[in-house]
C-alpha cells in the first residue's frame, strides 16, 4: 500500500487515497520514517533482524532440512536464548521450513 500512495500521491496527495485505502495517514507517515531512520524502530523488530540471520544460518548450515525444533535447539546450543514460537514466527515470516519424512 504505501508502494502505491508513493506512486498516487504526485496526482490526489496522501490524506485521500488513505481516505480511500485501509490505512490511516499516520500509518504511511511512520513508515516512511523508519525506511529514513531505521534506529526508531521498536527493539523486537531489531532483534528479529538479528534473530532472522542466525535462523537462516543455521538452516542452510544444515542442509536445508531443520524444522523449527531442530533449528531452536541448535541456536539453545549456541547460546542464543529464543524462544520456540519466536523460531516459528521467524521462519515462516523468511519462508524456511524443515523437510517432511514420509
Amino acid at each position: 500500500m504505501v508502494d502505491f500512495i508513493d506512486q498516487e500521491k504526485g496526482l490526489y496527495g496522501v490524506e485521500p487515497i488513505c481516505e480511500v485505502l485501509p490505512i490511516a495517514p499516520s500509518t504511511y507517515y511512520r513508515h516512511k520514517l523508519l525506511i529514513i531512520n531505521p534506529q526508531l524502530r521498536s527493539a523486537r523488530s531489531k532483534q528479529d533482524d538479528i534473530l532472522m540471520a542466525q535462523i537462516s544460518r543455521v538452516w542452510h548450515e544444515n542442509r536445508c532440512v531443520y524444522g523449527v525444533r531442530k533449528v531452536w535447539k541448535q541456536l539453545l546450543r549456541e547460546g542464543i536464548t529464543v524462544a520456540r514460537c519466536t523460531v516459528a514466527r521467524l521462519m515462516k515470516i523468511l519462508g524456511i521450513k524443515g523437510v517432511i519424512r514420509k
